[in-house]
């Protein structure tokens, strides 16, 4: 299973209230039951934190960690959720993983974001763009919901 991480998910291995299952999802993937998936936007965020959050990323073997770009495709489809007025240009970041994700065809994007992402609302309305421009639907789940 290739899961896509945004930020949230890597910073939230050192939250309290995100670390339980933060660093249950950090071990299956270490363990190679499950892919990683990173993209630029999740390394360009990183940039600013912590050393010891920044370096949680060298843990998983490379074998079990998958780098993916945000290209012009990704780009044109963030923009959509963005013109369907699903979320404001405030918001671009947020739905640049998304589209990232659809693009790249992950299995699932893994939030602890639920203002911007992983929302009830916000899920059926990127889907219904990403199945008007063609794409596949996301799935669109926290840590604690993609664990074995």
């Amino acid at each position: 299973m290739r899961l896509y991480l945004d930020t949230s998910v890597i910073g939230g291995y050192f939250d309290d209230e995100f670390e339980e299952w933060s660093k249950l999802l950090f071990k299956e993937i270490i363990k190679g039951k499950k892919k990683a998936i990173i993209s630029d936007i999740t390394l360009n965020e990183l940039e600013d934190a912590p050393k010891h959050v920044r370096e949680l990323l060298n843990e998983i073997p490379d074998k079990y960690k998958e780098y993916v770009l945000l290209n012009d495709e990704a780009r044109e489809l963030s923009n959509h959720y963005i013109k369907e007025k699903i979320v404001t240009v405030k918001s671009l970041t947020d739905t640049r993983h998304i589209a990232v994700a659809t693009i790249n065809r992950a299995d699932i994007l893994v939030s602890w974001n639920f203002k911007h992402i992983v929302n009830y609302k916000l899920i059926r309305l990127y889907n219904s763009v990403n199945l008007k421009y063609g794409y596949p639907m996301l799935e669109i789940r926290t840590p604690r919901e993609t664990l074995e």
